[in-house]
């Protein structure tokens, strides 16, 4: 992996009148992809594959449960020889980092194996719920415990396999537990119907799973988010699949735009993705900047910003994007219905709260959101991240205005985008602060 130093000063550079930007391949749907071919009989190819810090705990894991993964890192090209179930009952814990998708989608896949199987996390994802999938798994049979009562992380799964059947979960919290279910559906005897308890949050994520799953073969149904259905008698197909652009990798150099009045045109970013976070065009297109689709590319250029109010439930990892946007536009913008992101990396909406205000901006936090108002003249600061790599990229964005910025432990972007700060270079400058 990449070394970093243990901060980057920030100093603003005047970007061509047009960047083009290549995205890696999103992370969501790598590591989607690597399970479904990890369920699948046979080999499956992965192009454009997302390698980071959480991409690659996947394919460790997987080959530590007997599943053979070969990476050729140079041509981002993932190859999976998928067994259907895992082999191995691996004799130490599986270790997830801070990878909330890995350690979700692979408990229900862990239930497939020969024997008990103890998943865990970086202190991080041991404060990370984890109970409603742990629940979920247990009503379609299997046996899935928190080991140390706290309805987290270190989780043991004991192997077998999962009958399926009828499941009901609160939907409040995260999509990621119906996703993970989803995904090992089509290995159930019974099939799986999960039904939604309350409102489900982050529902493209939900689109894309189940976008995924007809890719690799597996048909499922969709009752307004109510009810997901997928029938018994089915198993994933190994195939080879083109992992499309990340969309919230997007998000930065879209916003990086946005605040410097230059071009970006980002891709690949096809017009017809389930990524939820693509609509953030549309946010900053209501902000004042014009966008248009040039072929499976995002183009969009700065205008004169304004504050909006923005329901983010959809997107909610664009919010800390959103919210450095905001410092830069002509009135208030208020970001809601985020209350998820309190169990992301880090308390989100706190973290935004603490760092930007540290700036000098003003700002009113609510439970589920936050309202921003910006002024003229801002002072730099030192940025703390978290650990969080959306808060380390969301403040590069402020760099790219506001002269003197820090940016603290800037090696978390590890986590989805280890280039990013190298690709982020048109719009600033970077200096190692030791």
């Amino acid at each position: 992996m990449k070394s970093f130093p243990a901060a980057f000063r920030l100093e603003p550079k005047a970007p061509p009148n047009l960047v083009e930007i290549s995205l890696p391949g999103s992370k969501s749907y790598t590591n989607r992809a690597l399970l479904l071919a990890a369920l699948a009989d046979g080999e499956s190819t992965l192009t454009n594959a997302l390698f980071s810090d959480d991409t690659e705990r996947m394919v460790e894991c997987l080959n530590t449960l007997g599943i053979r993964v070969e990476a050729d890192r140079a041509e981002k090209v993932l190859k999976v020889r998928g067994q259907g179930v895992p082999t191995v009952s691996p004799s130490e814990p599986l270790f997830c980092g801070n990878a909330g998708t890995a350690i979700r989608f692979l408990a229900p896949f862990c239930a497939f194996g020969p024997g008990e199987v103890i998943l865990t996390g970086n202190e991080r994802m041991r404060q990370r719920p984890i109970r409603d999938l742990l629940d979920g798994i247990r009503q379609v049979g299997g046996e899935a415990v928190d080991l140390e009562g706290t309805g987290c992380p270190p989780i043991r799964v004991k192997g077998g396999g999962l009958r399926g059947g009828r499941c009901r979960i609160e939907g409040s919290r995260s999509s990621q537990y119906f996703s993970a279910l989803l995904l090992s559906a089509a290995r159930m005897e019974q099939g799986l119907t999960l039904e939604v308890e309350g409102e489900l949050v982050s529902k493209p994520y939900i689109d894309m799973t189940l976008s995924i799953l007809e890719r690799f073969g597996v048909y499922a149904a969709n009752s307004e988010y109510r009810r997901l259905h997928v029938p018994p008698g089915q198993e994933p197909k190994a195939i080879d699949y083109e992992v499309e652009g990340d969309a919230s990798a997007a998000s930065y150099f879209l916003a990086a735009a946005a605040v410097t009045g230059k071009t970006v045109r980002v891709g690949p970013l096809p017009e017809d993705s389930c990524q939820g976070d693509r609509g953030f065009v549309r946010v900053l297109a209501e902000m004042g900047c014009g966008w248009r689709q040039v072929g499976d590319r995002v183009e969009l250029t700065g205008g004169t910003l304004r504050g909006v109010e923005a329901d983010l439930n959809a997107m909610s990892d664009t919010a800390q994007t959103l919210a450095v946007v905001a410092l830069f536009a002509e009135g208030p913008t208020t970001i809601r219905n985020i209350a998820n992101t309190r169990i992301k990396e880090t308390d989100r909406i706190a973290a935004l709260h603490q760092e930007l205000e540290k700036l000098g901006a003003v700002v009113e936090e609510f439970p589920d959101g936050l309202r921003i108002h910006p002024k003229e003249v801002y002072t730099p600061a030192e940025i703390e991240t978290y650990d969080d790599h959306r808060m380390a990229m969301s403040f590069a964005v402020a760099g790219s205005r506001i002269p003197g910025l820090v940016i603290q432990n800037p090696g978390c972007v590890s986590k989805t985008f280890p280039d990013f700060f190298d690709i982020f270079a048109p719009f600033v400058d970077l200096s190692s602060v030791p």
